[in-house]
């Protein structure tokens, strides 16, 4: 499923201030803009209606013509059908009322009266204030787009201040350790929703620290006394081993009890892993060849039983510097996995600067498997001994050095799993 964009909480707190803001202004934009053509036309309606009451009164009153007022204004009075040609031709159809004629600065407003048998006319050049109103226009857009760049700024800002203590709180929190007490997040000057959130943090912070310290005083415990007689029960069979009299049978028996003390210190030794907090080691020089040899030698046995070849295509001087018990660990399970699922052909260990593999001849794994391979507990054949937490283990160490690891296998043709030593 597709991942859907989404801006962090400062930027929508941004958005939202921004958008509020310029929703204010543009509305308040868009009424001065409307009421600035209305107003114009309403000042030009009133101007010529002035103009023609003017003109009418005096023309009852006074034989002779009337001046206009203005340079913008001009008077026509027609007594008769020749004073009709006499007007400009787009005054001469127009009937009483007032009228429009052109656009922009050419704009007249025509107003038209009747009155004992004689024609009024007042034309009104409003191209002036046509073009004030346009001016007044383009200052409220100019205005709004200004006002949307200053809040979006301002919104940014102001979503900073707002957010600046989350910021800390985060940056805070991202430095600490999960099983190490720490001095309280929440402090005195923090808003009280802030205080909420630190202070439910520092609450589940020591629940955690509480818990990993009772998991490790567990898992010290569980190591001690576990180990113990299983210690007794490898040397016992040790002593009984070097006996001259013991029968095969006997012996028999005693190597199964010892295979089984073994597998189970193993075992122990693979869930104890998972289950501890481990710390950063300083890195060291270590020999490839070296440290192959001393994880496979667990596996030397059954790889002579088997008839495998062993094969460690690697300069002798080959170093790599990181944690080198780690990589014995994720070496040594890589070796057994491979020997344990290969029964003839050969178990390789290869070095391609960074990418170190561990490929076999074995019968390989099915597609189905191959994504559930480095959980815990999984084994896609349940015939074959173990706990399935060897490549668990490795998963794990890899993603605590910050290794990558990788796996291709086709059924019958074998695998190969590659570490990427970053």
């Amino acid at each position: 499923m597709r991942a859907r964009f989404r801006l962090d909480l400062r930027l929508r707190i941004a958005v939202v201030l921004a958008t509020v803001c310029i929703a204010v202004v543009g509305a308040l934009g868009i009424t001065f803009y409307i009421a600035s053509a209305e107003m114009e036309e309403a000042f030009v309606e009133q101007i010529v209606s002035e103009e023609i009451d003017s003109l009418t009164k005096r023309g009852s009153t006074s034989p002779a013509p009337a001046s206009p007022s203005g340079p913008n204004v001009q008077y026509y009075v027609l007594h008769n059908p020749e004073d009709r040609e006499k007007i400009p031709s787009p005054l001469r159809d127009l009937g009483p009322g007032q009228h429009m004629i052109g656009a922009g600065s050419e704009e007249l407003k025509v107003a038209v009266r009747d009155v004992d048998g004689v024609r009024y006319i007042v034309a009104y050049d409003s191209g002036s204030h046509e073009l004030r109103e346009q001016r007044f226009q383009n200052l409220v857009v100019l205005a709004i787009a200004t006002a949307a760049l200053v809040a979006i700024v301002l919104g940014y800002l102001l979503a900073g201040v707002l957010t600046r203590q989350l910021t800390q709180l985060a940056q805070e929190l991202s430095g600490l350790s999960p099983d190490e007490p720490h001095a309280p997040l929440e402090r005195a000057d923090h808003d009280p929703e802030v205080a909420a959130l630190a202070h439910a943090l520092d609450q589940y912070h020591a629940r955690m620290v509480d818990m990993m310290q009772r998991e490790q005083e567990f898992s010290a415990n569980a190591s001690h006394e576990l180990r113990t007689p299983l210690t007794a029960i490898r040397t016992s069979c040790e002593l009984l081993g070097a006996e001259q009299n013991l029968s095969e049978k006997g012996r028999a028996r005693l190597d199964m009890v010892a295979t089984a003390a073994e597998q189970m210190t193993e075992r122990i030794e693979a869930l104890l892993y998972l289950a501890r907090q481990h710390p950063p080691t300083v890195a060291q020089a270590v020999g490839l060849r070296e440290c192959i040899a001393e994880a496979a030698a667990g596996c030397r046995e059954e790889i002579s039983r088997k008839g495998l070849d062993f094969d460690v295509p690697i300069r002798e001087d080959a170093v790599v510097t990181l944690d080198r018990k780690a990589l014995q660990l994720v070496l040594a399970n890589l070796i057994k996995n491979a020997v344990r699922y290969t029964d003839r052909g050969f178990v390789r260990v290869s070095y391609d600067e960074p990418r170190l593999t561990v490929s076999d001849s074995g019968s390989g794994i099915s597609p189905q498997h191959l994504p559930q391979v480095f959980e815990r507990f999984y084994r896609g054949d349940v015939d074959l001994d173990g706990l399935g937490l060897g490549l668990a283990i490795v998963r794990r160490i890899c993603d605590d050095l910050g290794w990558k690891i990788e796996v291709k296998s086709q059924p019958g043709s074998g695998s190969a799993f590659s570490i990427v030593l970053a």
